[in-house]
């Protein structure tokens, strides 16, 4: 990371200790119950493996991937793997800000003041969401000694303990079900980048694309964190007049970025509609419960925790994330219903089959375009 006298753009490690140092605690448990819960959610994780594929047949016998690791951890291990893998992700975007801060009048003498106070601000962020992720593939993980990732690119898979545990009960369902229920969509994702080697790649480079098109002000990116940060404490939940605050993926200012930002949706919308669509399809087979946890599921998506967690959710973009899951479970259903699962993973062959934003909407055109049209 490019720096202004040992000062860089964000400090990564206060963010980490602001997270950790404010991230609620998890429910209370046992010692003994802490370690059954870590050692039937690394069960889980490997019986899903069987299950996902099996139901996906996006992975042939005999060509299992084996260079992800799956990692049961707590919340600050959430904390720290997140802040790597942002730190990695972001650089490109975070080192552009920092050359044209070396040309702000002052840019040089607020470096290290600025490096902290968004240090703080993304720790209190991340604090927030330690809480609420249940699991997670971490597409692009970097190693660390303490949270070791896949070889050749590979990620690794997060399950938050706590965080299941938090839900389970609050839910009411049974501990064993929703446990693999959650195993089951987190091993999907996993199973989506193993077995399609150049969608890693792909995503990547449209992250990339739409960092490396960003024309903003460092002091407006902070004004957003600031904004974030202020409304976890219940300062500022919501904008001017009453309005939402904006979400931070509102920073498109571009055209060129607003049609890779279509793209990102598109994906995304697939892959955890994707997930969605597999873990009902395989759930009757092997959680008795799946209907009870889905539907009560699908009530505490919708509703949030609070009025400032729709506010948050909006201001982070959550809640277009809501809707991807939605509509990207359409689209692969109605894909499904008419051509079959194998015609289903065409979507897999290149990224010229992925779905268009239009097409996640209708899934008659992307029938039309990658089967109709190829077949002819």
């Amino acid at each position: 990371m490019t720096s202004i006298g040992g000062a860089e753009m964000v400090d990564w490690n206060l963010a980490v200790a602001t997270a950790t140092r404010l991230v609620k605690p998890g429910p209370e448990v046992s010692r003994e119950e802490a370690r059954d819960v870590v050692a039937e959610l690394r069960r889980h994780a490997k019986a899903s493996e069987e299950h996902v594929r099996a139901f996906t047949r996006m992975i042939p016998e005999g060509h299992e991937p084996r260079d992800t690791p799956v990692l049961v951890v707590d919340r600050a291990g959430w904390i720290k793997a997140n802040v790597a893998g942002f730190r990695e992700l972001l650089s490109p975007l975070l080192d552009k800000m920092q050359e044209r801060r070396t040309t702000t009048p002052g840019g040089t003498v607020l470096g290290a003041v600025g490096g902290k106070v968004t240090g703080v601000e993304l720790g209190m962020l991340l604090s927030f969401l330690a809480s609420r992720i249940l699991g997670q593939y971490e597409t692009f993980a970097p190693a660390t000694r303490e949270l070791p990732a896949g070889e050749n690119g590979g990620g690794r898979l997060l399950l938050v303990a706590p965080n299941i545990v938090h839900v389970e009960r609050e839910l009411a369902v049974a501990p064993h079900d929703f446990r693999l229920w959650v195993c089951i969509h987190e091993e999907t994702h996993r199973t989506q980048f193993t077995a399609v080697p150049w969608l890693r790649d792909h995503l990547q480079g449209e992250i990339q694309s739409f960092l490396g098109a960003t024309d903003v002000d460092p002091s407006t990116v902070v004004e957003r964190l600031r904004e974030a940060a202020q409304a976890l404490v219940g300062s500022r939940p919501e904008g001017e007049e009453g309005k939402p605050s904006p979400s931070l993926v509102e920073l498109v200012q571009t055209p060129e970025q607003r049609e890779i930002l279509g793209r990102l949706t598109a994906v995304m919308s697939l892959l955890e509609g994707h997930a969605d669509y597999v873990m009902d399809g395989v759930g009757p087979e092997v959680v008795p419960s799946v209907a009870d946890i889905r539907e009560k599921f699908q009530q505490r998506r919708a509703r949030g925790a609070s009025r400032l967690d729709l506010a948050l959710r909006k201001l982070l973009g959550l809640d277009a994330k809501l809707r991807q899951y939605r509509d990207g479970e359409r689209f692969v259903r109605a894909v499904v219903d008419e051509v079959g699962m194998d015609g289903f993973n065409r979507v897999w062959t290149s990224p010229n089959t992925l779905p268009t934003k239009t097409e996640i909407a209708a899934p008659a055109d992307w029938i039309e375009r990658v089967h109709r049209k190829a077949d002819s």
